[in-house]
């Protein structure tokens, strides 16, 4: 009786591998072979003795995915095949087995197996054929042994050479011990193997064993890194071959301005947005240009330019000089019938887009919702992304993002310092992959992930490394124009103008301001007004109106955070100029005494923009009063209260423009505190009331500097405070020094300032009459104007973020900069060094004490600091190209670019290398690091990433940019045997990306989207609907189909349209249960492909750190 292997009693692998051991020879047909199944049987048929071809496998029914196979195999007649139709075949299942080992997490086992596979085909031990003739579904095993009374013994049933055939359930076989029978099968075994059509594939398999992740031959890491940096360029080796610069703009743009344009139109195109955050001077208004042409040509789109009031003339120059169908929109000139008035853009340029990142204020709630309600693709332009928190990066892409939006990547670093995926939508009830949990993060690398699919950024550094050329003799690096004409990347020289204080002069008035007297007063001001949420009378019986509750809660917004800005700007101030200090203490007192005025006489406080106002838009520059009264530094309490009448009046007369509370709403503290800063800050204007400019030694020190040394140059001067450029314009005017303008933000144009300035980069090459040499500007100017026809700056005051010294640099370093080098002043005190730096010290040590004693979160520096001290020294290098990282895709093209360019024979060697592919290589001399493996992989949503594991399988880190750093090498770098658990630590970080993938979210995504939507419009009809008549599964099921499945593209847009022009709760519902009839509403198979689809290892790359101890 034959013994039956259904793998539940009897497992055909224990029976099969029993005869096995006592076999010389072996015959295999099956219809599947899994290479990796060869495990099974390879020591056993390592072990027989007869000679070559002493394993024969046939291999009957190996169907690729793709069609061809299936539509040969349909052929019943042999006369139908022909040589050419097997050679194809042959080569297409030879593709099939080398896709085979793509797929699953390697082991040493398979490793190891693989290996013997191809040594016991290359040894002849083993052959392996391909059965053509027609479809082979037969599975017998069929062993010779030394046995005189059974020679051969068969096995005859279902089961495939694969581990599950061989050991799972499902199958069923039998033994063949009865000679006659087996004998049959020996002769039909070699009818079958000796058939025309029956064709060896033995070398194509040792081929592709010795070109897969099992050879025994060690890959270069080289090949490993170029391999990490080809995939994550994937965008930006797409975007350059699919978005084709247009022709009007192509002989125009530098080479890194060109692929800049394509990778930022794929973002463009599959995200609905881009942010260009190329540093200052690199061109983005060009680069932006190009891309919105770009969208025109291939999409007929048109295009709304939204920029700073000042830079409307430079947008409407580009847009006539490139025919970009469009118009230009001043964001001043956003109001509150902007989304209706203005005509459908699809495609929005905003400028300067930092100052959108509040979104709490009403500009920005009118763009957003504009660009939401015509569905426009949006191009952000800024050099600085962000200023004080991430959350300015988010505020931005909030304008086409929507905060619940999946986005399809998560704050990984935030989200494993709360406990993983679970325990932060447990604690915050929203989808990791959003927004909203990218806001909770304060780890750098979780913000580069975020930028990596939406900024396309690039410095300085980057251009000079990727796409410049070395002068050997000038010692610089130079890009080349289309008519190969050389710009030259100038050298930044941080140099000082000194001025002394003269501690010994009782009349140095810079002496006395600086003393530790006036900054201890300036410390302990209250800044009541600044703070008017702090002072309402909670307890008081008096009914708000709702006007009133709405301005109280403006205030207590804005709290104790507006008056560290203010007690901030004083000593700002202070820095700038004493004049302008003096001005500023001024009117501090004339506004305090107002509010008194209006407190003793019972009327209603006029709430205006510095007691109100949202922080960001806090006037740094020039504190507006309309209409205000021209002060001398008086001291006379007198004077005051009769111009506080005055004001008030004035205020009376624009009620408009004024928020108004009753000045009964306030506890008396409001009135006392006022006038005890206003006493304070009397003392310290009494210092300063003879103010004399002539004894003013850092406007002497100018003056020198303008016409001594760059007596013949351009000259830029930058000041924080429009108060301190209109004196210095005054001063120098009065001292005889022409051809000069004050640009600040109340100037209409200050684009004409800068023509008048620098008319050869403004495209004016004749000479002009009323061109201007020295040019005395507030910050106003350090956006998006072309100033490189001068190339010195003078920092008359000193910004306290580094980040404003070297973007006042870039105003002048940009391309087309004809001067060597670009000579950035900074105004120190001779003597006084210790003392500003100790005033600094001590205010910051003030607003963190204060911070932590209140709670408040008053922000001091908006960036990093500047380090006085190296300007002091003028340390060399210290204004150069600091503005951060490069977006991950640039950065990896251009090492991909780099590679190929400098041995273009990678072009062909890195794409084609398999998938699972690794390499192992040296690490660091002084890394901090254990051993490890960083894994390329993608997870089975479709995300691809690199992790990195230290030899314990601890997580070293999931940041892009640092992994890509650790795995640079060069060409010679050696490839070492790996390490013992490389394939462990490599199935690990698979594991780390699937849990990560499968985190909880909702499934109807965003509020805003057309799914949610459309639900939530079935969801109110159904309940209407509910235990009527009306009561119709086919509701039920169109719901259910929601909730379940995603909307099939056709059906989102359908959807929206449908709800933008309005349709109701019925009319969507019949609409809906009919596209679900059609099969045109969700994709149904979606989640289940999802489910199906497995994590795919693209390669890998040890880090042995002990080799070179």
């Amino acid at each position: 009786m034959p013994k039956i292997y259904d793998n539940i009693d009897n497992h055909l692998k224990s029976g099969l591998l029993i005869t096995l051991s006592s076999s010389y020879r072996a015959d295999f047909c099956v219809g599947y072979f899994n290479l990796r199944g060869w495990k099974l049987v390879q020591e056993p048929v390592d072990n027989f003795s007869g000679g070559e071809d002493c394993c024969r496998l046939l291999v009957g029914m190996q169907r690729p995915e793709e069609d061809l196979l299936r539509q040969a195999l349909a052929y019943k007649e042999e006369g139908l095949m022909d040589p050419p139709k097997a050679l194809e075949i042959k080569k297409e299942i030879a593709r099939s087995f080398r896709r085979q080992l793509t797929f699953g997490i390697p082991t040493a086992e398979d490793e190891s197996s693989l290996q013997k596979l191809k040594q016991q085909l290359m040894k002849g031990k083993v052959k392996i054929k391909l059965f053509l003739q027609y479809p082979l579904h037969a599975k017998l095993y069929l062993l010779h042994r030394n046995d005189p009374l059974a020679p051969l013994i068969g096995y005859v049933g279902s089961s495939n050479l694969t581990m599950a055939g061989l050991t799972s359930q499902g199958e069923l076989n039998v033994d063949v011990l009865e000679q006659d029978a087996a004998l049959k099968l020996s002769h039909w075994f070699e009818d079958r193997w000796n058939d025309r059509w029956c064709i060896d594939i033995s070398k194509e398999l040792i081929e592709i064993l010795d070109e897969s992740w099992a050879s025994d031959k060690l890959v270069p890491p080289y090949y490993i890194y170029l391999k990490m940096a080809y995939h994550l360029s994937q965008e930006a080796r797409s975007g350059i071959n699919d978005y084709i610069v247009p022709k009007k703009l192509q002989e125009e743009l530098l080479p890194f301005q060109a692929s800049a344009v394509s990778v930022a139109a794929r973002h463009l195109d599959k995200r609905g947005g881009v942010l260009v955050g190329d540093v200052v001077g690199l061109g983005k208004t060009l680069t932006a240009t190009a891309i919105a042409k770009l969208f025109e040509e291939t999409f007929f789109t048109e295009t709304l330019v939204i920029c700073p009031k000042n830079l409307t003339p430079m947008w409407e120059h580009y847009i006539h000089r490139y025919q970009l169908r469009g118009k230009v929109q001043s964001i001043s000139k956003v109001k509150s019938d902007f989304v209706e008035k203005t005509p459908r853009y699809r495609v929005v340029i905003i400028d300067e887009s930092h100052n959108l990142r509040n979104r709490q204020g009403k500009r920005y709630a009118l763009i957003k919702e504009y660009i939401e309600k015509n569905e426009s693709k949006v191009i952000l332009l800024t050099a600085t992304p962000y200023n004080k928190s991430y959350l300015d990066i988010s505020n931005q892409l909030r304008l086409f993002v929507p905060e619940d939006k999946d986005i399809g990547i998560m704050p990984e670093r935030f989200i494993n310092s709360v406990g993983g995926a679970t325990e932060f939508v447990a604690r915050y009830q929203y989808h990791p992959n959003t927004l909203l949990a990218f806001e909770k993060s304060e780890f750098i690398e979780d913000w580069q992930e975020l930028l990596k699919m939406y900024m396309v950024r690039r410095t300085r550094t980057f251009i000079k490394s990727n796409y410049a050329h070395w002068d050997a003799v000038k010692k610089q690096y130079y890009i080349l124009f289309s008519d190969g004409t050389k710009n030259y990347f100038p050298n930044r020289l941080p140099l000082k103008v000194e001025y002394s204080f003269d501690e010994k002069d009782p009349d140095d008035i810079y002496v006395k301001l600086y003393s530790s007297n006036v900054v201890d007063k300036i410390n302990r001001l209250h800044l009541a007004r600044n703070g008017l949420g702090n002072y309402i009378d909670t307890q008081s019986s008096q009914k708000l109106t709702k006007e009133e509750e709405r301005v109280i809660a403006n205030l207590s917004r804005a709290g104790r955070r507006l008056m560290g800005f203010c007690r901030t700007n004083l000593f700002k101030r202070l820095e700038s100029s004493g004049f302008s200090f003096l001005i500023s203490l001024a009117r501090h007192v004339l506004r305090n005494t107002v509010f008194l005025y209006a407190i003793q006489n019972g009327l209603p406080l006029p709430i205006g923009e510095q007691e109100k106002a949202d922080i960001d838009e806090f006037l740094e520059e020039d504190e507006q009063w309309n209409g205000e009264v021209s002060l001398s530094f008086i001291t006379d309490r007198r004077q005051y209260w009769q111009l506080a009448k005055e004001v008030y009046q004035h205020c009376q007369r624009d009620e408009q423009k004024f928020d108004w509370l009753d000045s009964k709403l306030f506890i008396p503290e409001l009135a006392q505190q006022l006038e005890e800063d206003i006493q304070t800050i009397l003392t310290i204007i009494e210092i300063g009331k003879h103010w004399d400019p002539a004894k003013d030694k850092q406007l002497n020190a100018l003056e020198k500097l303008c016409t001594g040394k760059h007596a013949e140059e351009k000259i830029i001067v930058f000041t924080q405070f429009a108060d301190t450029a209109r004196y210095l314009y005054e001063q120098l005017s009065k001292r005889g020094i022409g051809n000069m303008a004050c640009v600040t933000g109340n100037v209409e144009n200050p684009s004409e300032y800068a023509r008048r300035f620098s008319p050869v980069s403004n495209g004016i090459m004749k000479r002009i009459p009323n061109e201007l040499r020295i040019l005395i500007s507030t910050d106003v100017l350090s956006e998006g104007q072309n100033l490189q026809d001068g190339h010195i700056i003078v920092n008359y005051d000193l910004p306290w973020a580094l980040i404003r010294l070297v973007q006042r640099a870039g105003r002048v370093d940009r391309i087309g900069q004809k001067s060597p080098y670009i000579i950035c002043y900074s105004f120190l005190p001779q003597d006084g060094l210790e003392r500003i730096i100790n005033l600094r010290n001590r205010l910051a040590q003030r607003i963190t004490e204060n911070s932590e004693v209140i709670g408040s979160d008053e922000v001091f520096f908006d960036g990093d600091p500047v380090n006085i001290a190296d300007l002091y020294n003028e340390k060399a290098g210290l204004l150069d190209d600091d503005e951060g990282e490069v977006d991950l895709t640039s950065q990896a093209y251009e090492i991909w670019n780099q590679a190929t360019m400098a041995n273009p024979a990678l072009k062909k060697i890195i794409p084609v290398l398999p998938d699972v592919v690794y390499s192992t290589k040296p690490g660091e001399k002084e890394s901090e690091f254990r051993n490890g493996v960083i894994t390329y992989s993608r997870n089975s949503f479709g995300f691809e990433g690199l992790t990195w594991l230290d030899d314990t399988g601890k997580l070293i880190s999931k940041n892009q940019f640092r992994i890509l750093k650790a795995a640079e090498c060069s060409l010679d770098t050696p490839a070492l045997k790996r390490l013992e658990n490389h394939h462990d630590l490599v199935a690990r970080a698979v594991e780390l990306a699937e849990q990560e993938a499968a985190a909880p979210g909702g499934q109807l995504g965003s509020q805003r989207g057309a799914r949610y939507k459309a639900y939530k419009m079935l969801e109110r009809y159904y309940l209407n609907m509910k235990d009527t008549i009306f009561d119709v599964p086919a509701l039920k099921r169109t719901m259910d189909d929601l909730l379940h499945y995603p909307l099939r593209e056709s059906a989102r847009e359908l959807i929206n349209r449908r709800i933008r022009f309005g349709i109701t709760d019925e009319e969507m519902a019949a609409m809906l249960i009919q596209l679900r009839d059609e099969g045109r509403l969700c994709v149904v198979d979606q989640k289940q492909a999802s489910i199906e689809a497995i994590p795919q290892i693209i390669c890998s790359l040890g880090i042995n750190h002990e080799v070179i101890k």
